[in-house]
């Protein structure tokens, strides 16, 4: 007669209810790290939030559609490369993925605040978020995001993390990549865009949506020219 199996005791309970959820997270950093590793020479197509954006959309129209074009990097005019380094990211090709003064500023910010307001995040740290992760603010986001851009730095050159981003960020309501960009605002190849138009395209990163319905602030204006002074000083990848 068979034995009965003796049920499992609390310790091995515990050691399952830690193993699964570490099992279950080195499983996904793999799928982001073999996804990497493939967009370094294939386009990454529809970003996770391009799909999260485009289903908000959606919701309001069922007809709408995301707007993006691929480009390659020397067919992205230099203004608007230093532009965007000039107003989002003055270290870019200095760090390792991660600006740790700039979080370590937005972490004060936001304890001031009581909410997660700031993120400090660098160029490719915002690339990480818009491939694999949602809009919202959390500490716990910010974790995995900084996990991402440094798998990023690693398997990627400079160069090559600029061009996905400056083809992928968000530029307005459903406006996606510099080619889109350009032609949105200005009627325009990405390629041809002067000084002043990449200033301002560049300046309106951080609010891309409210900037497209309100393209002549005071502030938009205003800092604009602030990075008109600051864009020969970036240095490009």
């Amino acid at each position: 007669m068979k034995k009965a199996r003796k049920p499992l005791g609390r310790w091995a309970f515990v050691k399952w209810l830690f193993i699964v959820p570490v099992v279950l997270f080195i499983a996904v950093q793999l799928y982001f790290a073999a996804q990497i590793w493939w967009w370094r020479d294939h386009e990454p197509g529809m970003t996770a939030f391009m799909r999260q954006q485009l289903s908000a959309m959606q919701e309001k129209n069922p007809d709408a559609k995301i707007v993006q074009k691929w480009v390659p990097y020397e067919r992205i005019s230099n203004n608007l490369k230093r532009a965007v380094i000039a107003s989002e990211d003055a270290n870019f090709s200095d760090h390792d993925g991660v600006d740790w003064e700039a979080l370590e500023k937005a972490y004060e910010r936001n304890e001031k605040r009581k909410k997660v307001t700031h993120g400090g995040s660098t160029i490719t740290q915002q690339l990480a978020k818009n491939l694999f992760l949602s809009g919202s603010r959390s500490y716990l986001r910010k974790g995995q995001e900084l996990i991402i851009a440094y798998m990023l730095e690693t398997m990627m050159d400079k160069r090559r993390i600029f061009e996905i981003y400056l083809n992928v960020v968000e530029f307005g309501r459903g406006v996606y990549g510099a080619e889109a960009a350009a032609r949105h605002y200005y009627k325009v190849p990405a390629a041809k865009l002067g000084a002043a138009q990449a200033a301002r395209l560049a300046v309106m990163l951080p609010n891309p949506r409210y900037y497209d319905a309100h393209r002549d602030t005071r502030y938009l204006n205003r800092r604009t020219q602030i990075i008109l002074r600051r864009m020969n000083s970036a240095e490009l990848p």
